[in-house]
């Protein structure tokens, strides 16, 4: 009797063997695969550490400066007769240096801190000042109030410009400027004017050469500040449109409400803000405190030459910080109720200053 061979149980037997062996071929080719990349993704590490060691060191930097100011305010606070001691006023101004100089570390060294440590600091340098002004109340007292007339004088330049010089500066004003980091009061600018479309060009050929300008007590304004300036003080504005060239400093506002403004600054600090839109072009972190209803888009400006200013200021690309904004009063890991990004299609155009009427 023939024997045969069952073909069909054997051929069944080879084609298992072989997917087996595929499968094992390719289960070890993915492992190498992965083994591979994961090689590679470990050679930068050198760089991708750096951003937290950078924070750690900055941290432990920010952490001796602010022991370094408790220190000093808790040495002033605890002077026996602060009326007789001749230096303590400057001690005072001397803090109030080292927490704005903090705050500017802060600032410069938004981009690669992250977010939360932003906002823990900014709650450090804020509460640091809540605590210098009750050491100075305590040590200093205030001067009894009494109504005086300021008289203010007008200099027209020869862009025609005006620069309002308080004849007088209220104690109040002193304190205020200096707990934004400013000397507002000496700045020149367009101070107290409604209803008026107010111009200033920086740099322009014979004009006087300005680094600070203030825009004070505004209301109903349309102010158009071209070319570059170093700083930007702005200061109780109601309802008014400002657009505004580089700044190669800082732009700090304080007390504003209904107003568009279109800026492009290194630093941008907004107090107290209620219902304004913010085009701004910022190569650090926005920062606001005690704000609502503030939203944010990208800068939307133009005049002859800007492009030039623009490259000049070190602005001339734009970084997508304006959508990057810090809550000094919002330390929650969810997002700010205080501001949003303005909706595309609620946004104005782009804006050429040159050609307004």
């Amino acid at each position: 009797m023939e024997e045969t061979n069952p073909p069909a149980c054997t051929t069944f037997s080879d084609d298992s063997s072989d997917l087996a062996i595929q499968r094992k071929h390719a289960a070890m080719l993915e492992r190498l695969s992965n083994l591979h990349q994961s090689r590679l993704a470990r050679k930068p590490d050198s760089d991708t550490n750096s951003a937290p060691d950078s924070t750690k060191s900055f941290l432990s930097r920010f952490s001796e400066s602010k022991q370094s100011i408790d220190l000093e305010l808790s040495r002033i606070h605890k002077t026996l007769d602060p009326q007789s001691d001749p230096n303590i006023k400057s001690e005072l101004d001397k803090v109030s240096t080292s927490i704005a100089d903090l705050e500017k570390q802060v600032a410069e060294s938004s981009y690669f801190l992250p977010s939360y440590e932003v906002r823990s600091c900014l709650k450090t340098i804020s509460d640091l000042r809540q605590t210098l002004e009750q050491v100075s109340s305590t040590v200093i007292p205030k001067k009894k109030f009494s109504f005086r007339n300021k008289a203010t004088k007008k200099v027209t330049t020869s862009n025609d410009v005006i620069r309002e010089a308080p004849s007088e500066i209220n104690g109040i004003e002193n304190v205020e400027s200096q707990r934004l980091g400013f000397r507002a009061v000496d700045s020149p600018g367009f101070r107290d004017r409604e209803n008026e479309v107010l111009v200033m060009e920086f740099g322009k050929a014979g004009a006087e050469e300005i680094g600070e300008f203030m825009l004070s007590d505004l209301r109903g304004c349309e102010v158009r500040l071209l070319g570059c300036v170093r700083a930007l003080f702005v200061h109780r504005l109601t309802n008014c449109k400002v657009y505004v060239g580089p700044v190669t400093g800082s732009v700090l506002i304080e007390e504003v409400k209904g107003c568009v403004f279109v800026l492009a600054s290194h630093q941008i600090r907004i107090h107290h803000a209620t219902e304004c839109d913010f085009y701004l072009r910022v190569r650090s972190r926005p920062i606001i405190e005690d704000c609502t209803g503030v939203r944010f888009a990208p800068y939307c400006l133009m005049y002859d030459g800007i492009e030039r200013d623009l490259e000049k200021a070190n602005l001339g690309e734009e970084s997508g910080n304006w959508e990057n904004v810090d809550d000094f009063r919002w330390l929650r890991a969810v997002h700010s109720p205080n501001w949003s990004v303005l909706p595309e299609k609620d946004r104005i155009r782009m804006v050429d200053i040159s050609k307004l009427e």
